[in-house]
């Protein structure tokens, strides 16, 4: 071939072509190569070749270039993956790829240098890769919707990231939680478990520490430092971490590991967020699912124990009232008083526990009123400390100026008791017992906790003790449910702690980890200025028999004739009728019934509390007692004395209802 040739050649190739002598200056240029710099008129020729890249990198390549041409046999510049950046007349950047080859000529040796522009073949790789990266995302929202439970999607999830975006390693780890395993749940790349003590940060923080700090994603490139000693030992040269953001706080984080400096680009930040904000999602969904579902159950649960409740006690009525009027036919017969003793005292056993089951149904009677938290914790952190026992170790945190609630203090203070003792099982070789409280404004979009937006006071009862599995958790506010031995607990104590606080219109937050203690949060209502504080009043009557006519109404025939039989012995003459209709014509055929005394559950047809509301509209003052083996919301709740009802609860003795009798009737109608 011709030297005419190959100068035709030369100017030909679509390549931008440059020849370049020992010292690094352009001695030949084709006309693509001008027009890809901007050059014209053979301007190029006697340049530096370093002119032609941005100044911060012309040091770099004059070194390079000096190595090269030292020993051209060295792999070339820009070769195999090498990108370089390329600058034009005007100072405009773009990525290029570079060929070198040496060549002999009579002026000694040269260096051709083939130039390819590929910001176009980068903007199709860019493409493919989002691509690449859009149909993951695609898939892991695909698998969120159909998975039945987060461990499906989670399980898989590293593989295909790592596969994605061309990197070594890739983990999802949760920091500790309520209802999920600490640590690594699933990765790949890893020799060993990644532990959240692990140092994270170039300053040497751990990985639980940067999860816990970071509000966005965080990417390192290790050079120097605690972390960078150990991951670049481990072959990593950059990371990157995503938060798994619950709402306020993170609960975990996607991480990713690379060997290559600079590996995690705009693009693959994007996706990874992407993947961490449906992770989050997902988990969050299906928690919440779990939250409804159990609340749900608790619901249930909570009819059913309501409605039981309210059969057992017709039954304690009818067993306690018999034993009754047994004692008083018996008065001077002391073994067979004994016996009615011993029986009557299982009957208040078997009313307690009734009891019990009402609080858990949130149908128990609550005496409410306004509460201040730091008197109430100072009384009961001394009952505590001698309760406890000396391995347990309490502290009380609570603010003189904390915000009052509207509660039950009686059952509040059994609630936080109940759990005080809880506690101390758990921990039978001593430890930390703390009761802290807080303010805490819940917001509108708060839904995971079912409570109204506003002002909570809430109580953190945290032990050190065993804690419990997310298996026990799951069931452990249900009554019946316990942990303990035979004999050792009914079941009942958590089950009373979550109806009371629902029926104070509060909630009830558990978290526990096995092997690191439980804590228990209840979120109470902080009271309002309307919420006075309840002025309990003493009943007085100045005698426990009378002569009126009472009329009788309950649905229940032996419950009823234990009812006629305690108001015949105080004395009182009886109507008797099973439901609300029969006890109107009742009220309107004879003037002399006195009082009302009446079931609120009376089967078909009208209820205790209406039949009070038209009688009262027959006879506006005439006096009602209600009685009830339970009060639930609905049309025959009962209310806090809404209507200036009394109500006396199932099983209940003579000597309450002949003082509830007279009381309402010597007080000239209702109060």
């Amino acid at each position: 071939m011709t030297e005419g040739m190959l100068d035709e050649l030369f100017n030909l190739v679509p390549d931008a072509m440059l020849i370049v002598d020992a010292a690094g200056t352009i001695v030949l240029a084709n006309p693509q190569a001008e027009r890809l710099f901007g050059y014209t008129g053979g301007a190029l020729n006697g340049l530096r070749v370093e002119a032609l890249m941005p100044e911060a990198a012309r040091g770099r390549h004059d070194a390079h270039r000096a190595r090269y041409m030292a020993n051209p046999r060295l792999r070339p510049m820009g070769s195999s993956g090498q990108t370089l950046v390329g600058q034009r007349l005007d100072g405009s950047q773009f990525p290029v790829e570079i060929a070198l080859g040496p060549i002999r000529s009579e002026e000694g040796t040269r260096y051709l240098a083939s130039v390819r522009d590929i910001s176009e073949t980068q903007r199709a790789r860019q493409v493919l890769l989002r691509a690449r990266y859009d149909k993951l995302v695609a898939r892991v929202g695909q698998l969120g919707l159909e998975a039945s439970v987060e461990d499906e999607v989670i399980a898989g999830l590293p593989r295909e990231l790592a596969d994605t975006l061309a990197v070594e390693a890739v983990a999802i780890v949760f920091l500790p939680g309520a209802q999920r395993s600490a640590g690594m749940r699933a990765a790949v790349g890893f020799d060993v478990e990644l532990d959240l003590q692990q140092p994270w940060t170039p300053g040497g923080g751990s990985l639980a520490e940067a999860i816990t700090r970071a509000d966005r994603v965080l990417v390192e490139q290790y050079r120097d430092g605690e972390a960078a000693q150990f991951w670049l030992k481990a072959g990593f040269h950059s990371s990157v971490l995503v938060p798994l953001i619950d709402r306020e706080r993170p609960l975990g984080a996607l991480i990713a590991l690379s060997s290559r400096p600079g590996q995690f680009d705009h693009d693959a930040l994007h996706c990874l967020q992407s993947v961490a904000n449906l992770l989050s999602s997902l988990i969050q969904r299906r928690r919440s699912e779990e939250q409804l579902a159990h609340a749900q159950r608790l619901e249930a649960v909570g009819q059913l124990t309501g409605g039981i409740a309210h059969d057992f006690n017709n039954l304690l009525t009818v067993v306690s009232g018999n034993l009754q009027l047994l004692e008083l036919g018996h008065g001077e017969d002391s073994e067979a008083m004994e016996y009615i003793a011993s029986a009557q005292r299982a009957v208040a056993n078997g009313a307690a526990l009734t009891g019990k089951l009402l609080a858990f149904a949130r149908r128990q009677r609550l005496t409410p009123k306004v509460i201040e938290p730091a008197p109430l914790l100072r009384e009961l952190g001394t009952m505590l400390s001698r309760t406890l026992g000396d391995l347990v170790r309490l502290d009380i945190q609570c603010a003189d100026d904390a915000a009052a609630i509207y509660a039950d203090a009686a059952q509040l203070e059994s609630a936080l008791l109940n759990l005080s003792l809880n506690a101390r099982d758990a921990m039978p070789r001593g430890g930390n017992l703390s009761i802290k409280v807080r303010e805490e404004q819940v917001a509108d979009e708060a839904s995971q906790l079912e409570l109204l937006a506003g002002h909570y006071l809430v109580f953190s009862i945290a032990d050190t003790g065993h804690g419990m599995t997310p298996e026990v958790l799951t069931h452990a506010f249900e009554p019946f449910f316990t942990t303990k031995g035979a004999g050792k607990g009914n079941g009942l104590g958590l089950s009373m702690v979550y109806g009371f606080v629902r029926q104070s219109g509060g909630q009830v937050r558990a978290e526990s980890r096995l092997g690191y203690g439980t804590r228990i949060d209840l979120y109470f209502p902080v009271a309002t200025d309307k919420q006075d504080q309840a002025k309990a009043s003493a009943v007085k009557s100045p005698g426990s028999r009378g002569h009126e006519r009472i009329l009788v109404v309950e649905d229940e025939p032996a419950v009823l004739s234990i009812a006629v039989a305690f108001l015949r012995s105080l004395g009182y003459e009886v109507s008797a009728v099973a439901d609300a209709s029969a006890a109107l014509v009742q009220l309107q055929e004879d003037p002399r019934i006195a009082m009302i005394f009446t079931d609120v559950a009376l089967g078909t047809g009208m209820s205790g509390r209406e039949l009070a509301a038209a009688a009262r509209q027959l006879r506006p003052r005439l006096p009602v007692l209600l009685t009830s083996g339970y009060e639930h919301e609905g049309p025959h709740g009962i209310g806090a004395d809404a209507d200036g009802l009394e109500l006396l609860r199932k099983p209940y003795r003579i000597e309450e209802l002949a003082e509830r009798i007279r009381f309402l009737i010597d007080a000239d109608g209702p109060r």
